[in-house]
């Protein structure tokens, strides 16, 4: 991460990183939802969504924001056409154990931490990811308005990124974040996948690497369950 990476993360508890996915990989992921795999856990699409578990360019921000043993803990896909609604704004500092931002000796630690994957463009105005920039620090979470909360009032506080098919939005839990009513009239096609340091998890459902053919020693490592003790490192692979 650069310096001004980790000063906005710090600040604001979520970043926007831009061209994650070529312009290939993004046509390939479309091909294959567009034949129909939608349902279930994207890593189990096929190799291309498989790759996304430890993508090169998103690792070292796991590395730096959750630590060295971090793991995958869940993944799905959001669709959302417009109209569509989903949930209201939730989520920030220590609402359930595994929702926390730290900071010590230079080092920034989250809990639950979310990569979304952008396969269509969107635009300010569309609706999808929506957050409250810096409140993975507030002390004042209960202090939302519910009409905020279920964005029947807007707020200047409330921002929707901007994003472009291949972009990711990365961020922690510990944020208070939400999705807004989809306006585009495109659809929207976002991958979520969920990290967690290796001793926690949030979803019980722990993954079956029988189901995942081939793997790599460092893929294996990252869909362990949670342990308490000592973890294979997760390191770099060129």
């Amino acid at each position: 991460m650069t310096p001004e990476e980790k000063f906005t993360f710090d600040l604001e508890g979520y970043l926007v990183i831009k061209n994650v996915l070529t312009s290939d990989e993004i046509a390939e992921m479309n091909e294959i939802i567009d034949r129909g795999d939608r349902e279930g856990r994207p890593s189990l699409w096929g190799a291309p969504f498989k790759k996304l578990i430890d993508h090169p360019t998103i690792l070292p921000y796991l590395i730096a924001l959750i630590g060295p043993t971090v793991r995958l803990d869940h993944d799905y896909a959001i669709f959302m056409s417009e109209g569509d609604q989903r949930g209201r704004l939730h989520g920030g500092p220590d609402v359930v154990g595994d929702h926390w931002y730290k900071y010590r000796d230079g080092m920034m630690r989250n809990g639950l931490s979310v990569v979304t994957y952008f396969l269509a463009d969107t635009n300010a105005g569309d609706g999808g990811f929506a957050c409250i920039p810096g409140s993975h620090k507030t002390n004042f979470l209960n202090s939302i308005p519910a009409e905020v909360r279920s964005f029947e009032r807007p707020a200047h506080y409330v921002v929707q990124p901007a994003a472009k098919a291949g972009d990711v939005v990365f961020f922690t839990e510990a944020l208070v974040h939400g999705t807004m009513p989809w306006r585009a009239a495109h659809e929207r096609r976002s991958l979520l996948y969920k990290y967690s340091p290796g001793h926690s998890a949030w979803n019980i459902n722990y993954y079956d690497i029988s189901q995942y053919g081939e793997l790599t020693e460092q893929q294996k490592r990252m869909l362990l369950p949670p342990s308490i003790g000592n973890r294979p490192r997760v390191v770099e692979e060129t």
